[in-house]
């Protein structure tokens, strides 16, 4: 079903339905700050499968994303000072930290590589359901190969009755990728350059080099 976060009665029955659905393992789509994501919960093996069905993406890992910063403090086993210095200039936005999470996690994202991306989203609606859902992994609301979802109309003229609760909240305002800094080696390294620019970066961890991968 589509809820219009727009009026305000439709948000707050469309938050309680999502809360909902991701907690019964089930799929929702929803606004970002960038463009809009298909979730799941990150803790639910089924639901991270039926997520990556869902886009036709098996073998991606998806990323997470969290509500508060204090989430990441248990997700990972140590977390690296530039790190920290990201996360308290840059979240809630536009910025996704590759770190190694904790061995004792019980999760399976498809992949075993012992890294996770993480992100914390600058968007009210967003933010609303991750903090009552808690870490969920979420990536493009669309089927792989295919346009990026700019709304949550867009995500479902793709993914159809895959998805439980369809979350509308207008066209993205701002469908720029987040940047990818790379923080599992002995320094940072930067992936991707998206909403967040090198130079921006560079003012809190002056250390920070581009990836030479083309």
């Amino acid at each position: 079903m589509l809820y219009d976060c727009r009026s305000l009665a439709d948000r707050d029955r469309g938050i309680a339905a999502a809360i909902e659905a991701v907690r019964n393992g089930e799929l929702v789509v929803l606004p970002t700050d960038t463009v809009y994501g298909i979730g799941a919960d990150a803790f639910t093996p089924y639901a991270v499968k039926a997520l990556l069905d869902a886009k036709d993406a098996a073998h991606a890992a998806p990323p997470v994303l969290i509500g508060s910063r204090h989430t990441l403090d248990g997700l990972v086993y140590s977390l690296p000072t530039a790190a920290r210095d990201l996360v308290e200039a840059f979240w809630p936005g536009a910025l996704t930290l590759l770190v190694r999470h904790s061995a004792s996690l019980r999760w399976d994202l498809g992949d075993d590589s012992g890294v996770v991306a993480v992100r914390m989203p600058l968007h009210p609606v967003a933010l609303e359901v991750l903090r009552e859902t808690g870490p969920m992994a979420v990536a493009s609301a669309n089927k792989t190969g295919r346009p990026a979802a700019l709304t949550a109309d867009e995500a479902r003229s793709q993914l159809a009755y895959s998805v439980r609760a369809y979350l509308e909240a207008g066209p993205a305002v701002d469908p720029v990728p987040s940047t990818i800094v790379d923080l599992t080696g002995d320094e940072p390294v930067l992936v991707r350059e998206g909403g967040i620019g090198l130079a921006r970066l560079r003012d809190v961890v002056p250390e920070l080099r581009e990836s030479q991968v083309a």
